[in-house]
């Protein structure tokens, strides 16, 4: 029976059905003297909750929520997950990124570390998994393993033009360590055209080194390159790991100081089987650039002076500048140098190699 329905069919509103029972509870003239079976039984139930209304009645009261014992479970799969982490960091590391070449970098560098990451288990690094046994497995890839700070106003230039400036900066990283064409041996036009064309030393060594790089005049110092006849990079990621910082410098000019490490997989050129032997070249860069008030110093809008450049080198080659870096596969000669042992992944410590340092081989302890 419908709670709006007589016993004869007939019906009767909400409002009407609502009055009646108050009126029956009160005793009121107008209720009806024989009411429904259902209208007594409400009406003694309200009698005897004399402190219960009509709108209690009908109001609604949410239920005791359901214990979600999912969330418990998940919980508790989390503190595992957790403590995993804690105790052995790179097992747990393999699980989730799977050895993916791909991987991006837990966290990203904001201060020059203070000691050498832990070492990797030994694994032989095949064509989809350039990077595999290595510490750059998780570092970021191409521009996205650069941290770049936020910008405030720094001598000259407001904090949106310190913004540009930091932008334009990782620009030249990215044009001058990891545009392809430049890794294969091109000329690299963009990271030029950020030079400021007046700086005489710098577009000396620009001019002269393309065609006949020496000691002094490399164009390694800047860029990196491989001949493509020679070597072949294995796969479309650089890895990456580095920053930018910045402070005011001289006739209050921007300074942006830039180190970061590249790792670039390579094989031979000539073959192309899935057991190539794959050498990772690294090289670390340290940058110093002056984006200089143009009140002050003769400059171009747009680009920046170099301060000074430093690099570090592991299986990049030997002997007499050739303007490529020449990795060190099985079938070649031996170097008749005897190279230090460094460890190219320790970037607890500045950058050791500048522009008029003499030439050394440098073994990787690891790579």
């Amino acid at each position: 029976m419908g709670a709006g329905t007589e016993p004869d069919g007939s019906s009767r509103s909400d409002e009407e059905w609502e009055r009646f029972l108050r009126e029956s509870v009160a005793g009121g003239t107008d209720a009806p003297k024989e009411p429904s079976a259902r209208a007594r039984d409400v009406a003694n139930r309200l009698r005897a909750e004399p402190g219960r209304g009509v709108e209690a009645w009908r109001s609604y009261t949410p239920g005791r929520p359901k214990r979600r014992t999912g969330w418990y479970v998940a919980g508790l799969l989390a503190s595992l997950v957790l403590l995993a982490v804690a105790l052995v960091p790179g097992r747990a590391m393999d699980l989730f990124a799977g050895d993916d070449a791909d991987s991006p970098p837990s966290a990203p560098e904001t201060a020059r570390p203070t000691q050498a990451p832990p070492a990797e288990a030994a694994q032989r690094p095949t064509r989809d998994k350039p990077f595999r046994g290595s510490p750059a497995a998780s570092w970021g890839s191409g521009a996205a393993g650069i941290t770049v700070p936020k910008a405030r106003a720094v001598g000259w230039m407001s904090a949106a033009e310190v913004e540009r400036a930091l932008a334009r900066s990782q620009d030249f990283i990215v044009a001058s360590g990891l545009d392809r064409g430049v890794l294969r041996g091109e000329r690299p036009e963009k990271a030029i055209a950020l030079i400021n064309p007046h700086q005489k030393d710098v577009q000396g060594l620009l001019k002269t080194a393309f065609r006949t790089p020496s000691e002094k005049n490399d164009p390694l110092l800047l860029f990196s390159r491989f001949k493509p006849s020679r070597t072949q990079l294995v796969g479309d990621v650089v890895k990456t790991r580095g920053r930018l910082t910045y402070r005011e410098g001289e006739r209050g000019a921007l300074q942006v100081t830039a180190d970061v490490t590249f790792v670039y997989p390579v094989t031979r050129a000539d073959t192309g089987g899935d057991d190539d032997e794959i050498v990772r070249t690294i090289v670390r860069r340290e940058l110093v650039l002056n984006w200089d008030d143009p009140d002050k110093v003769i400059t171009e809008p747009g680009t920046f002076s170099i301060v000074s450049y430093k690099y570090d080198m592991t299986n990049g080659g030997c002997g007499a500048p050739t303007g490529y870096l020449t990795p060190p596969f099985g079938t070649d000669p031996p170097s008749d140098e005897a190279g230090t042992e460094v460890d190219p992944y320790d970037h607890s410590a500045p950058v050791g190699r500048d522009d008029s340092s003499g030439d050394k081989c440098r073994k990787a302890t690891r790579s």
